[in-house]
């Protein structure tokens, strides 16, 4: 499935509009060392092989990606003061990887005005549980952080979309 084809899919939308930068910095610090996180820890092996900024922290909300009514996947959106990027981070339940399915995930930043995922990245058959994007150059543009989880052999895909950041 193509970035355009996978943002073409996603259609849910957070509410609220903020800028990128704004607001207060994230209450909690960022995980430290290397260890993949739910809450996401831009130092993680994978964030670092993606190029993820060191100080990325979390903009917006967290969303949630549904599968036959369990809930299977967050999504959210990272900000990157130092290199002015935003990235998206997908996180995938254990109980769903504990099913042992086999899956392809797409994750990105949601342009508004682009109307299409950016820094978009795609991982096929798959049981990873930590996806990130590459860096998207959209801080002055209205976002949200993007993924979607599809099935082989199952009709669509099982997608999340953050808050919208403008």
């Amino acid at each position: 499935m193509s970035a355009v084809a996978a943002g073409a899919v996603l259609s849910l939308m957070g509410s609220g509009v903020a800028l990128a930068g704004s607001g207060p910095e994230p209450e909690q610090p960022p995980a430290s060392g290397s260890a993949a996180t739910e809450a996401g820890n831009p130092a993680s092996v994978r964030a670092q092989a993606a190029g993820v900024c060191a100080d990325a922290y979390q903009i917006g909300t967290t969303s949630y990606a549904y599968r036959q009514g369990e809930e299977i996947a967050s999504v959210k959106q990272f900000y990157s003061p130092e290199c002015n990027e935003n990235y998206g981070y997908v996180w995938v339940w254990k109980s769903f990887l504990d099913k042992d399915i086999t899956f392809d995930l797409t994750v990105g930043v949601w342009s508004y005005e682009r109307e299409y995922v950016v820094g978009a990245q795609t991982t096929f058959d798959t049981h990873e549980q930590e996806f990130w994007s590459g860096g998207a150059d959209t801080v002055e543009e209205c976002t949200s952080g993007d993924g979607v989880l599809t099935v082989p052999g199952e009709q669509g895909g099982y997608p999340a979309r953050t808050s919208k950041r403008c």
